[in-house]
């Protein structure tokens, strides 16, 4: 949706009163109430910290649809053998009985801004004082010619962890002895992770072990794609003319598929493939467009808080947001999580606000125990959250320096679902 005038001006009355005194409920008694959609490393982090720094003064409902959030982030690692699903999955237990979070496990399927409630997908409707939309990603229809979710369980996306990637890591497991395995790259921006050239890179670890003479094919509709000289360097150390990159140069941006016949067309030619991992054009989730609040495809923000430009009272977190300079990955949303749950729980008790800092790392496997990262630091200014620094690993770097690298994204992955879950 366009901004007008009047949102406009009214998101701007809204950000000058919080600073000045706590919110007024909106009808006048009881606890101020958050409500959260969606259990990622977004919606899951500012629904901790508002209870747990709240002390019980703020009430704090997580509304999300799946009892176990398997993360994006390790994904990859699944389905390179490297992890189990079960390493991977967490539940939502411990919010509710160590702070007090009511979780409800549901779809919400409308937000009405004017009366501040929100209507769940089993007809429960639930009021708020301030809302947070963390959805995560939804995909662009029609991005890639021929696939649509109809196709997913012939060609999988899996890019929401789960059932998608335990389908496609049997399809790579059934894959014919020196079959072909294609990915249909994801124009930007894109959710990351689970990065597509890190999948690549698990892929191909368990091939080069099970089926050595498989293929790899990418159609990638970009001309160059990030830590791109860290991976293409990585295939050529590891696995020797088993990879095949086809950029927008060479045609990777003119394609489609057909599920049925397990055909992927690049540019005209078509090639038989044994295994199609399909990763469409993406956009936010579906709530921040039935909110009001997202702008073609994405949701923009306030860098200092993550509130909506176009309501004061709903934050966007994440993927779906439109924010900047920062990706859009886990390590993101938990930073961008606890930035706006600092300004909510402000907003409603009075308590101090801290300036606004944010930070991410990508870290990725490109084999077992080669691990490159990269990262910068960020801070809001008033057109966006705006990159201050940041490190990348380099081509070249000794075995002792990426084993590290990868250790240290394990740490990570430690800490983020702690900060989540715990």
């Amino acid at each position: 949706m366009a901004l007008n005038r009047r949102s406009f001006l009214g998101a701007s009355a809204a950000a000058t009163g919080a600073l000045s005194a706590p919110y007024v409920l909106a009808e006048g008694s009881g606890k101020p109430r958050v409500l959260v959609i969606g259990g990622g490393a977004g919606g899951a982090t500012a629904a901790r910290y508002i209870a747990k720094d709240s002390d019980g003064a703020i009430d704090v409902t997580l509304v999300e649809p799946s009892r176990t959030y398997f993360s994006c982030f390790f994904s990859n690692l699944y389905l390179g053998g490297l992890k189990t699903i079960d390493d991977i999955g967490h539940t939502y237990g411990t919010l509710a009985a160590n702070h007090g979070i009511n979780v409800v496990h549901d779809w919400a399927v409308g937000v009405d801004g004017a009366a501040k409630t929100v209507t769940l997908a089993g007809g429960a409707v639930l009021p708020y004082d301030k809302l947070i939309l963390a959805p995560g990603i939804d995909f662009v229809e029609g991005s890639v010619p021929g696939w649509d979710v109809s196709a997913q369980n012939k060609m999988p996306h899996a890019y929401k962890a789960g059932s998608q990637s335990e389908l496609l890591k049997a399809q790579i497991a059934a894959m014919p002895e020196g079959g072909t395995y294609a990915m249909v790259a994801p124009p930007n921006p894109y959710r990351c992770p689970p990065g597509p050239y890190e999948r690549v890179s698990m892929v191909a670890h368990v091939l080069k072990a099970s089926n050595p003479t498989a293929k790899i094919l990418i159609a990638d509709p970009k001309p160059k794609f990030s830590k791109m000289a860290l991976f293409e360097e990585g295939w050529t150390n590891h696995y020797p003319g088993m990879i095949d990159w086809i950029g927008e140069d060479f045609g990777g941006g003119v394609v489609s598929v057909d599920p049925d016949r397990m055909v992927l067309t690049i540019d005209g030619e078509e090639t038989k493939v044994d295994a199609c991992n399909v990763i469409p054009a993406m956009k936010a989730g579906r709530i921040a467009e039935l909110a009001g609040v997202s702008e073609g495809n994405w949701a923009p923000v306030n860098a200092a808080d993550m509130s909506s430009k176009a309501d004061p009272d709903i934050y966007v977190l994440g993927d779906a947001s439109q924010q900047g300079d920062m990706p859009k990955s886990g390590f993101s949303a938990n930073s961008q999580a606890k930035v706006c749950a600092n300004a909510v729980r402000g907003a409603l008790t009075g308590s101090r606000v801290f300036p606004a800092k944010f930070a991410n790392t990508c870290w990725s496997l490109i084999a077992e125990n080669d691990g490159v990262k990269v990262g910068a630091t960020y801070e809001p200014t008033e057109e966006k959250i705006a990159r201050v620094d940041g490190f990348i690993s380099q081509t070249g770097e000794t075995i002792d320096i990426r084993k590290a690298t990868f250790e240290e994204s394990e740490s990570w992955y430690d800490a983020i679902t702690a900060d989540m879950f715990s």
